[in-house]
């Protein structure tokens, strides 16, 4: 079976529930945060923290980054989305543009988006060339390697929607007119290419998840379910580092 084809929730939950689990999940993340910013506890500096969200169009992305920041204190997260290069950053390596955006130790940073586009929407839509989607595969790994040999925490999700929720939710987006501007044309087109993309999602889980930075599948129809699964994981990761270098949390 694909890693796609088997995300479904493991659980069954009602919203109370979920939105309990949440709050949990959230207090528990502003203690470890506090922790890696060297503000309680042992109080020296922890590792630096990166989350790299990418999903289906209408996913949960945006949901889930927003809880999972919610608890945060603004000025110790930073939220980096990113979107097509701009002619400049085209003139560089594609990894360019993300370096400014990492996090330093103490710190922490969100990627709505990351560098998995040159193997994504660059493959799919044919901005790339395949000797560069190609490498890109292996350019990302050593990329990450680098950073957790450094000390990074990298935790990356994939926000995955069945087609028939996807498309509930662009219909939703469609009839509100308060929402209508999360729904482009664009969106509809990758919906078209579905099948490509998923062939591209599949072989990018397969071959960028080493053990030092694995992908997360986060079963997202059940958005509340998604939510507490995605500030469960990052908590995980941090107190797994942790307790590697023996230190309190």
């Amino acid at each position: 079976m694909t890693r796609l084809g088997s995300a479904t929730a493991p659980i069954d939950i009602s919203k109370k529930k979920a939105v309990t689990r949440l709050e949990e999940a959230q207090d528990r993340l502003l203690r470890l945060r506090l922790i890696l910013g060297g503000q309680i506890e042992e109080k020296r500096i922890g590792p630096p923290l990166t989350c790299v969200f990418e999903g289906w169009d209408a996913s949960g992305k945006g949901g889930a980054i927003k809880r999972l920041v919610a608890p945060l204190d603004p000025r110790h997260v930073r939220v980096s989305q990113f979107a097509a290069p701009t002619y400049d950053e085209k003139r560089h390596h594609f990894l360019w543009r993300f370096w400014p955006k990492l996090p330093g130790w103490g710190g922490m940073t969100v990627f709505d988006r990351s560098w998995y586009g040159r193997v994504l929407v660059e493959r799919v839509e044919g901005f790339s060339t395949k000797e560069q989607w190609q490498r890109a595969y292996n350019e990302i790994v050593e990329f990450e390697r680098t950073l957790v040999a450094e000390g990074m925490i990298i935790v990356k999700f994939w926000m995955h929607v069945s087609a028939e929720e996807q498309l509930r939710r662009f219909e939703d987006r469609a009839n509100d007119p308060l929402r209508t501007w999360k729904l482009t044309d664009e969106d509809w087109r990758n919906r078209e290419k579905r099948q490509q993309y998923e062939e591209a999602v599949e072989e990018m889980l397969e071959r960028c998840d080493p053990a030092w930075a694995r992908w997360r599948v986060i079963p997202g129809d059940n958005k509340h379910y998604a939510r507490f699964a995605v500030v469960e994981a990052v908590c995980d990761a941090i107190e797994e580092e942790l307790t590697r270098r023996g230190q309190k949390f």
